[in-house]
């Protein structure tokens, strides 16, 4: 049965996350000269010391080298990395959830070509490449893109490869990464997920050309970093790859379709628990410390009740979370009848973005005009937990997700 209580290794994770976040990265992330610019470089030192502790493969099988942690459990890790620092919770996720998913998906011998050299590698990392928004494990921004629009990637077979052409504008990961999970075209005659495939592809392979990490601000002055993590256009051109590079089927995309997107929607949404947990956090120690009226501000009516639906919220958000981690996780208790049959990791991704989203936007309040200063945390949270509330499988399409189920219909696939 579903139960609340942590093992004592998820205590263990969480108690020592907690403490290397405190140490190594807050002082880091939260310093007011990274504050400031929009433009916040990745922390590559303390990313290297957090895969070093075994973050990357957290989720992937002893026998690759993992921890074989469940959903639940890397949950509880990437709330504590983002409580820290977002953009490090981003990539480290986005690399051990395609970690694990490619750990169950490659044969034998592509588990020993790609995956000893990634357990051997603390650097090494993985991005997934694709235009299918709804197999969530690439953890794609629609406001991210590139001014460019994409040119699907196709493959076709040609002797003892693949030979890829075409172009993706954002691909998170994709400046750290040293393999790529390209989902391609093999068959031209088909259109929507069918006839989709996905290949392996090094980062090495001539005729694939990665552009630079995507600015903070683009040159129409629009943009003003509208993602987390890392991020970067890719293009193919006469890119060829070994035949076996071939991840499942030819035409039957793994990814396609959302078949591992449970897991994805429930770790991000853990991540954006982290955040408004830090602004919760921020908020609550400085109301212990401002005195104003008579009092330190936390006795203040207004400020408590501020804090109290803060906290709330955060609860609420957190016990959703959990929930759809650990349905993601034993499927069967959905057939048993145990739980709801509705797609409980969409509810608690939209539920969790809007409503941290205005938690954040309460703490901010108990820092009064100070929480508008670019060198205070607060502003970077707020921004971070909007960002966290368009994100691409979070707008109003994910709603009919619930809508259809509550209905009984789906949408049939097109053909």
């Amino acid at each position: 049965m579903y139960d609340l209580r942590l093992t004592a290794e998820q205590l263990e994770f969480r108690d020592t996350l907690k403490d290397f976040v405190e140490r190594e990265i807050k002082p880091l992330a939260l310093h007011p000269a990274r504050l400031e610019p929009f433009e916040k470089p990745l922390l590559r030192d303390q990313l290297d010391q957090a895969s070093q502790m075994g973050l990357r493969a957290l989720a992937m099988s002893e026998d690759c080298g993992g921890a074989g942690a469940d959903t639940l459990t890397a949950c509880i890790v990437l709330e504590e990395l983002a409580a820290g620092d977002v953009d490090l919770a981003v990539v480290l996720g986005q690399t051990a959830m395609l970690g694990q998913a490619l750990d169950q998906l490659m044969t034998d011998g592509q588990r020993k070509r790609f995956l000893t050299e990634f357990a051997a590698d603390h650097q090494y990392h993985l991005a997934f490449a694709g235009r299918d928004a709804d197999s969530n494990i690439g953890w794609c921004y629609h406001r991210a893109l590139a001014e460019e629009p994409d040119i699907e990637p196709t493959a076709v077979r040609k002797g003892d490869g693949w030979i890829i052409n075409g172009s993706v504008s954002f691909v998170s990961n994709a400046p750290i990464a040293r393999l790529f999970a390209v989902q391609v075209r093999t068959d031209p005659k088909k259109t929507g997920l069918n006839g989709m495939s996905t290949l392996l592809v090094l980062r090495d392979t001539p005729g694939l050309t990665v552009s630079g990490t995507v600015p903070a601000i683009d040159p129409t002055g629009e943009r003003i970093r509208w993602h987390h993590g890392t991020g970067a256009a890719m293009a193919f051109k006469d890119c060829k790859v070994p035949a076996d590079n071939l991840l499942g089927k030819e035409g039957q995309s793994p990814f396609a379709g959302g078949a591992h997107a449970a897991r994805g929607a429930v770790q991000l949404a853990a991540i954006n628990i982290g955040v408004a947990r830090a602004a919760y956090e921020a908020a609550l120690d400085y109301a212990k410390l401002r005195w104003q009226g008579g009092r330190h501000i936390i006795e203040h009516q207004a400020i408590g009740m501020k804090l109290a639906d803060a906290a709330v919220k955060l609860e609420v958000a957190r016990n959703m979370v959990w929930k759809a981690a650990w349905v993601a996780d034993h499927p069967q208790a959905v057939a048993e009848r145990s739980v709801s049959d509705l797609p409980l990791h969409v509810i608690a991704r939209t539920f969790a973005a809007e409503v941290l989203h205005r938690a954040t936007l309460e703490t901010a309040e108990c820092f009064g005009a100070m929480a508008v200063m670019r060198d205070m945390p607060l502003q970077k949270y707020v921004h971070d937990t909007l960002v966290l509330m368009h994100y691409a499988d979070n707008d109003s399409a994910a709603m009919l997700q619930i809508a259809e189920a509550v209905a009984g219909y789906q949408r049939p696939l097109a053909a």
